[in-house]
């Protein structure tokens, strides 16, 4: 796949392309709606696919103390991109002055001049452009003078509403990680480095990784469920993740994500990592002695083996057809 870093700068883009548009924060099951739709017309027209995102988030230019915790990092959108199969992605620096560039001035400049688009695909909300005054509206009437065609995508919704990055984003700041599965299509998954922590878990049975997250948006502190991963194991792991600041053992002591990885023992210090949440097991708790928390940690970790046990005799045992019913469930949900 091919990635530009400074595609507003570049002369030298892709050319007659099925593109998109947009932030893309979490890659969510809407954005992916719009990523197949792009890939597929593409194969159609016997072009290449591309996606043009921004970063950073306009609103960290813009308005830096409303700018929201991002739920996927550049590198993990890039891979999403490339997971769904597009060819290309521009990233475009965010900049003030490119803040101040006007809608039909992206378009004919970046669109037409220098990539020719054949179809640009935007969800049926999406605006861009200076003061947000661009829109599907927008880029229909420019296709229309300027030799592209421009189609609106229908938002995904669960649960009666459209799935978009604020209410995945709210859905983890409250610890639902479930709701934020539903929406995202796959685990929320935070990525970082290996830390060395203070042993304190080794010490009462339940040794532990530290993970030094990649970006701020962490789930509500509390217990739960998740899978790690690292490059040089070829395997996921499970585990049972803590997200707080350990009151039974400290008094104002600082956040942190530490994990227990089931059946596992390796030294993996300054590796990164990916820590995938699945479900939030319970809350953060100040246990009477250290030996109450151990033993809840055992009951956690029961709680965890049992969790994917379920989960791997559901994915090994469905049919092709109950897999598809419950696709179609979600969506109707």
């Amino acid at each position: 796949m091919l990635i530009v870093h400074d595609a507003w700068l570049s002369r030298d883009l892709p050319r007659q392309v099925v593109a998109t548009i947009g932030n893309f924060d979490g890659v969510h099951r809407g954005h992916q709606r719009i990523l197949a739709e792009v890939r597929a017309r593409s194969s159609e027209l016997d072009s290449s696919s591309a996606v043009v995102t921004f970063e950073p988030h306009p609103l960290e230019v813009l308005h830096p103390e409303a700018a929201p915790s991002r739920i996927t990092t550049l590198a993990q959108k890039v891979e999403l991109f490339e997971s769904a199969g597009m060819d290309a992605v521009l990233v475009i620096e965010f900049t003030p002055d490119f803040a101040r560039t006007s809608a039909a001035s992206f378009v004919s400049d970046l669109l037409v001049e220098r990539m020719k688009v054949s179809e640009v695909h935007v969800g049926s909300s999406f605006v861009f452009g200076h003061e947000r005054e661009g829109d599907l509206t927008l880029l229909q009437r420019q296709g229309r003078e300027l030799g592209y065609a421009a189609r609106g995508v229908e938002e995904v919704t669960w649960r009666g509403e459209a799935i978009s990055s604020s209410r995945i984003r709210s859905a983890i700041l409250a610890g639902q990680t479930e709701d934020a599965m539903e929406m995202l299509g796959r685990p929320f998954t935070v990525t970082g480095v290996i830390a060395r922590g203070d042993r304190m878990g080794k010490r009462i049975g339940w040794p532990t990784i530290n993970l030094t997250p990649d970006h701020d948006l962490l789930p509500a502190d509390g217990v739960y469920t998740c899978r790690v991963s690292f490059p040089s194991f070829p395997a996921t792991f499970d585990c049972v993740t803590n997200i707080g600041t350990r009151p039974t053992v400290y008094e104002n002591y600082r956040r942190v994500v530490e994990s227990h990885i089931l059946d596992f023992r390796s030294d993996v210090y300054d590796e990164p990592v990916k820590l995938a949440f699945y479900k939030r097991l319970r809350e953060e708790m100040i246990f009477p002695t250290v030996m109450d928390l151990s033993a809840q940690i055992g009951r956690d970790v029961e709680a965890t083996r049992e969790f994917f046990a379920l989960r791997r005799r559901l994915d090994n045992g469905s049919s092709p057809l109950e897999k598809a019913l419950q696709g179609a469930e979600r969506d109707d949900s």
